[in-house]
């Protein structure tokens, strides 16, 4: 996999068009955290150096192809003076294969302040890495050779205390290997990439061993606090439903200091293959 801020970089065709490098992949489709992180740097590009992202919603359209740049189209659909709305569609050969709005904020505004505490979570540390851990499995091995400059650290079930009332709850560690740059829309835009990883296949926490078909559908992401992708994160991931072939999952983002730092929720496709 490329460097983060290479995958980042992109190339700027017109005002409000630029392109997204491909990376090697072992996927069968482009993943969606590169489609969705490279949207939102997209977007970024277009807003005044001031203003910081808040908030996307994103959706899947077509799978994208691993081995193809994506090109993306940028209109800017509002220019206010605390908040930016942008609009952004990701094409391949002529065809959307991502949509996404996002909307961007003017920073050191004041209002009610409250969060939720981080819940229970063993050290990052004390939690084997897949390089590291001859037992690893196959979903943990995959990490390793798909996102090669990541730590990612899936908790055991064994370690972890299920919410009362909840039928999935999987947590997971991550930081990225090497430090990034001080500018914090490289880290919102690492984050936005990352936020696709392991959160979709948590439904299958509740269904071990089912054989099922998996995509992302949507992927609705708040960003509430400042962080740093290169320190560790903690995933802490729900999936309050799933039938009628989907599954809807909820991921909060902490740092390891304890605060929120963003929210994810995803639907995704969970069909059984036949």
């Amino acid at each position: 996999m490329a460097d983060i801020e290479a995958l980042l970089s992109l190339e700027q065709i017109d005002r409000d068009i630029f392109r997204g490098i491909h990376a090697p992949s072992v996927l069968a489709r482009t993943f969606g955290g590169q489609v969705a992180g490279q949207a939102l740097r997209s977007a970024i590009s277009t807003v005044p150096d001031e203003m910081q992202v808040h908030s996307l919603h994103g959706y899947f359209l077509r799978p994208g192809n691993p081995d193809a740049d994506t090109v993306f189209l940028v209109d800017r659909i509002r220019d206010g003076r605390s908040f930016c709305t942008r609009r952004v569609n990701g094409v391949q050969d002529g065809e959307a294969i991502f949509t996404m709005s996002a909307s961007f904020q003017l920073p050191g505004q004041e209002g009610i302040e409250h969060a939720d505490e981080m819940p229970a979570a063993p050290d990052p540390e004390s939690v084997p890495s897949p390089r590291e851990d001859p037992n690893a499995s196959a979903e943990g091995r995959g990490l390793i050779q798909e996102w090669s400059n990541w730590d990612i650290r899936i908790v055991d079930q064994g370690r972890t205390n299920p919410y009362q009332g909840r039928s999935v709850h999987q947590q997971v560690w991550f930081k990225h290997i090497g430090r990034l740059p001080d500018d914090q829309n490289i880290h919102t835009s690492a984050l936005a990439y990352m936020s696709d990883m392991t959160l979709l296949s948590s439904a299958r926490v509740a269904h071990p061993g089912a054989d099922t078909q998996v995509a992302s559908l949507d992927h609705a992401m708040w960003f509430l606090r400042p962080f740093r992708a290169d320190e560790w994160l903690l995933y802490d991931q729900t999936s309050p439903s799933a039938g009628g072939g989907r599954a809807l999952t909820a991921g909060r983002i902490y740092a390891q200091d304890g605060a929120l730092v963003a929210v994810v929720i995803q639907e995704g496709l969970h069909r059984f293959r036949h």
